[in-house]
């Protein structure tokens, strides 16, 4: 599987990325005080890829997930 996901740091901003490894890939953030705040799974990695991609070139597509998980980015 892999995995786009957003993690938020103790200064509260929030990172973007994929991965094929998510509990490894959070854990390194941890050393950031990172939390895992939203992920979605994909069985191909082109697909996790291009979500990724997306998510960053267009600004509306993050904005529409914010507003989705709106309430878990609350502190």
């Amino acid at each position: 599987m892999y995995y786009v996901y957003l993690v938020r740091n103790s200064a509260g901003n929030i990172y973007m990325g994929y991965t094929n490894d998510l509990k490894r890939r959070v854990s390194e953030h941890k050393e950031k005080k990172a939390e895992l705040i939203y992920y979605e799974a994909y069985k191909n990695k082109l697909d996790a890829q291009d979500r990724e991609r997306k998510l960053k070139q267009r600004g509306h597509a993050i904005e529409f997930l914010k507003k989705r998980i709106e309430n878990s980015l609350k502190k």
